[in-house]
């Protein structure tokens, strides 16, 4: 007896349909999977014939062949216990013949029997869909993932039993579980940071244009506030991302539990000791990494010049392509890499360095420091800024002068809608992401702009590179103010931006060989 179900295996972020084939004939006793699977596929077959027993189906000793195509897909996982069980029960009369002939069947077993949730539902059903599935049977804490889909049915169930009913029609269907709406107040805010106005406005330019930030100051300062609070200003992810959000998620096994689709942006922050293959993906088996789990969102990497250099190398690809290419034996991938980088780091080992009242560290140790993160990394990052120490009289103010998360978003929001409009049937939604080929049509510039660019240029050293991202800043600085052509404050204001003061100039503070004394030292 032959039978075949749809089932899927996940290729990237993406799913590639799979047709799960079940040969059932006399002979010796015999249970053999073939087609390019892992030995997490393999062991199924342990699965399926134990969940058989402990659900009272005994399996006769005949000759089992399932056959995963096409061939040429890996398939790994255990995500095709399911449609390989139910391709065995149909073939063997425990399921009408062709009751599910246009259905896609996704789901891990237990050995007794019940239906585990699996990654990768969401692309799944997706693929479902577009191959012509009415239906598609997944895991119940599966379901309200899957019904972010529309025009197509899905059905959740808890274990082999209730699969067999629903088959008869003698069972209603698991109801999907209404999809949690996520809280849309953070619990943090822009006004919890006193003082930093330059800080503020940086990170106000950053979000409205989705351009790189880099922040240099000492302990304490007020980095890492800063970068945890700029998803508060950013504008929500339209039903476009949050699909490719989800999808990234679902396939990692990341959503979260009742929810159909992620609504916010999604802020990513590994540790400073992340490896090359945790931070950019990859694997024997290609899988996303932080870069693609911070698609659509913020990466915040902290203590930036204590990782890897081959870490931070890596991101030199996704910080200009907006995406990753994962090539391994296993398979080559693409992962979308769309992100906002925050970086921060301190000025120098011990964190003080210019002020000669406190660092301790030599100018070698500052160079050295300094030098961790290459020219070609830091070509990469639009914007600069120096976070200065706060003082006590700005720690200590009060008022509704602070600047807050709700002003800071009504800017950025106004900006944006702008780039809507201008950007429309482009592809282009950010200013960032504009081309070199694209930047003389969408940014204008007056006369005095262009001289004060053209002496940026030669008096600073700026690559084609760094002369782009200027311009592309100073375009989200005129879409703040609501100007249409790009105007000589503009253009100052981004180039001030992308040179920092404190994290490239440390010949400028003492000769070479000298050892800047703490306070302790002067003392004594």
């Amino acid at each position: 007896m032959f039978c075949s179900i749809v089932s899927s295996a996940i290729s990237g972020v993406e799913a590639v349909p799979v047709m799960v084939e079940a040969d059932v004939s006399e002979g010796m006793p015999y249970f053999a999977i073939v087609g390019s699977v892992s030995s997490q596929v393999r062991e199924a077959q342990e699965r399926v014939r134990t969940a058989f027993r402990n659900i009272g189906i005994v399996l006769a000793p005949k000759r089992i062949t399932i056959n995963l195509a096409p061939g040429d897909i890996r398939k790994d996982g255990t995500r095709f216990d399911l449609p390989i069980a139910t391709a065995v029960l149909e073939a063997l009369g425990y399921i009408e013949k062709g009751a599910f002939r246009k259905a896609m069947v996704l789901g891990e077993l237990h050995l007794d029997g019940t239906i585990e949730k699996i990654p990768g539902v969401l692309p799944s059903v997706i693929a479902a869909k577009e191959n012509g599935c009415e239906l598609c049977i997944v895991p119940t804490e599966n379901a309200a993932e899957g019904s972010a889909v529309d025009g197509i049915r899905i059905v959740g169930v808890r274990n082999i039993s209730e699969l067999i009913a629903f088959s008869h029609g003698k069972a209603p269907a698991s109801v999907p579980r209404n999809s949690v709406p996520e809280d849309e107040e953070y619990a943090i805010d822009f006004s919890d940071i006193h003082g930093q106005k330059t800080v503020k406005r940086a990170a106000l330019i950053a979000a409205a244009g989705f351009h790189n930030l880099f922040l240099s100051g000492p302990p304490g300062s007020g980095k890492s506030m800063t970068a945890e609070r700029i998803p508060t200003i950013l504008p929500p992810l339209s039903e476009e991302e949050s699909l490719e959000v989800s999808k990234i998620y679902s396939v990692v096994g990341l959503m979260p539990r009742g929810v159909s689709r992620i609504r916010r942006r999604p802020f990513r922050a590994p540790h400073h000791t992340i490896t090359p293959t945790a931070l950019c993906g990859g694997g024997f088996y290609p899988h996303p990494g932080e870069v693609t789990l911070a698609h659509r969102g913020v990466l915040f990497l902290d203590e930036i010049p204590e990782m890897m250099p081959a870490t931070l190398e890596m991101l030199r690809q996704p910080l200009e392509s907006r995406e990753i290419t994962i090539s391994r034996l296993g398979g080559t991938c693409v992962y979308p890499a769309s992100f906002l980088l925050v970086a921060a780091a301190n000025p120098c080992p011990c964190g003080y360095f210019p002020d000669m009242n406190r660092c301790i560290c030599t100018h070698r140790d500052v160079l050295d420091y300094q030098k961790k993160l290459s020219k070609a990394f830091m070509d990469r990052i639009d914007l600069k800024c120096d976070v200065q120490a706060v003082s006590y009289e700005s720690l200590t103010e009060k008022g509704d002068f602070e600047v807050s998360s709700s002003s800071m978003r009504k800017k950025v929001m106004r900006a944006i809608e702008i780039q809507k409009e201008r950007y429309r049937g482009t592809g282009v939604t950010f200013n960032s992401e504009l081309t070199a080929s694209s930047i003389a049509k969408h940014c204008e510039m007056t006369d005095e702009a262009e001289l004060t660019v053209r002496l940026a240029f030669d008096k600073l050293g700026l690559s084609a590179r760094g002369y782009h991202h200027v311009i592309k800043v100073a375009r989200t600085i005129a879409d703040l103010e609501g100007t249409d052509r790009i105007n000589d404050a503009h253009i100052s204001e981004a180039i001030c931006l992308r040179c920092s003061e404190s994290f490239s100039s440390a010949s400028a503070y003492q000769m070479p060989g000298m050892r800047v004394p703490s306070k302790r030292q002067k003392e004594g």
